[in-house]
């Protein structure tokens, strides 16, 4: 997510006949819902559910930040919990502490943290002023989030800056709960909230199956020129995986997040595009789509099999990840309706 973070702000990624390599990818089951045309994943609604209600912090706690320093937090009654991805504030809300948010992200837009102050400004920048501001007792935050020098000049102003590991992997998920959880003095809720969402992740990855369709995840950019396809570690391999579905850049030897090929995606040949929905809309929808070099000629344009996700739900590895899976089987395996 960080580079496509920094493509979607800073360059401009052309289709072309470079790229992405052209490894032959073995054929994929019979699609059932070949001809059931684009769908979109439902996201999850309401708020995130509390483990229990407002837990009473045990402080102060000294936890080791991912960046390896201690950091000793004492108070939790302010907690501005920042990411990319905004998965950290919906933990915080999971853990039963959501009155104690003072600010968010652009990426946490559940309900009752929708009208909090946002501090970020395209996606991942921080404002030093913006942050102090909201006189925060404690920032959980990781390294999707900068500049660096800004949360420098926070920790130089008093306030304790917990960096958390910022891998977005299904295992990583109940880490980073207790991870949160330890910062700010709810161990036990940590515990219970990551045993929680585990069993939700496993019971919704046992009961997602169907055909072994190929699925690539498209990052576009439309107005900025960016067109990415997901590999392996982007993040959607994890979710296209959990429903199980084959993930076709990491079938074609990708990782990470690389420039799109209209050659590389011939080849990898899709059952199913997913693509995040401000994406899909920057370059005229589906049919704006079908026009990008070699998406027509792949088995998901022919049969205009486009499944859409809202930004900030597929990669969020938050506490309803469960959910998401779920609503990402539906969506790619539903019959037609």
């Amino acid at each position: 997510m960080r580079l496509v973070a920094a493509a979607a702000l800073g360059g401009s990624l052309l289709l072309s006949g470079c790229g992405i390599g052209t490894t032959g990818v073995p054929v994929s089951g019979t699609d059932p819902a070949a001809h059931c045309g684009p769908s979109t994943v439902a996201a999850p609604k309401g708020d995130p559910v509390p483990v229990e209600k407002s837990p009473e912090p045990e402080l102060p706690a000294t936890v080791r930040s991912a960046d390896g320093t201690e950091v000793t937090v004492e108070d939790a009654e302010r907690v501005l919990a920042v990411n990319l991805y905004g998965s950290l504030a919906e933990i915080v809300h999971a853990l039963g502490l959501g009155d104690r948010l003072v600010g968010r992200d652009v990426s946490t837009t559940f309900p009752a943290a929708r009208n909090l102050p946002l501090v970020t400004a395209q996606g991942h920048d921080l404002s030093a002023e913006g942050v102090l501001d909201l006189d925060p007792s404690v920032v959980i935050t990781d390294t999707s989030m900068g500049p660096p020098e800004v949360l420098d000049q926070i920790r130089r102003s008093g306030v304790p800056v917990v960096l958390v590991d910022d891998r977005q992997t299904l295992p990583a998920v109940s880490e980073h709960i207790r991870a949160v959880a330890a910062a700010l003095g709810v161990p036990g809720a940590g515990r219970r909230l990551a045993a929680r969402v585990n069993g939700e992740i496993g019971k919704a990855a046992g009961a997602a199956s169907g055909a072994r369709l190929r699925v690539a995840f498209l990052y576009l950019r439309g107005s900025a020129g960016v067109y990415l396809i997901g590999g392996r570690g982007a993040g959607s391999d994890a979710m296209i995986e959990a429903i199980g579905a084959t993930d076709a850049g990491t079938a074609a030897g990708l990782s990470g997040f690389r420039p799109l090929t209209s050659e590389g995606l011939i080849n990898a040949a899709p059952d199913v595009l997913l693509v995040m929905t401000a994406g899909l809309e920057s370059v005229g929808g589906v049919d704006g789509l079908l026009k990008l070099p070699g998406v027509a000629q792949t088995p998901a344009g022919r049969n205009r099999r486009i499944v859409d996700v809202a930004d900030g739900t597929l990669l969020t590895f938050g506490s309803r990840t469960g959910e998401t899976i779920s609503a990402l089987a539906d969506a790619v395996y539903r019959p037609c309706r």
